[in-house]
C-alpha cells in the first residue's frame, strides 16, 4: 500500500494534483449552483413586477 502511494517518489505531486482538482471540481460546481438559484430569483421577482404592473395597469 506505500508503494502504491508513494507512485515511485511521484506520489506527492500526483495526490496534490488530485487534490486540487476536486477542490477546482466543487468549487466549479457550487459556483454554478449559486448562479443557478440567482437567476431564479431574478426571474422570480421579474416575473412579479410584471404581473402587479399588469395588474396596476388593468385597473
Amino acid at each position: 500500500m506505500n508503494d502504491f502511494l508513494a507512485m515511485g517518489g511521484y506520489g506527492a505531486y500526483v495526490w496534490t494534483s488530485y487534490g486540487l482538482a476536486a477542490i477546482v471540481l466543487v468549487w466549479n460546481i457550487r459556483s454554478a449552483l449559486e448562479a443557478h438559484r440567482d437567476a431564479r430569483h431574478r426571474a422570480e421577482r421579474a416575473l412579479s413586477m410584471a404581473a402587479t404592473d399588469a395588474a396596476t395597469r388593468s385597473m
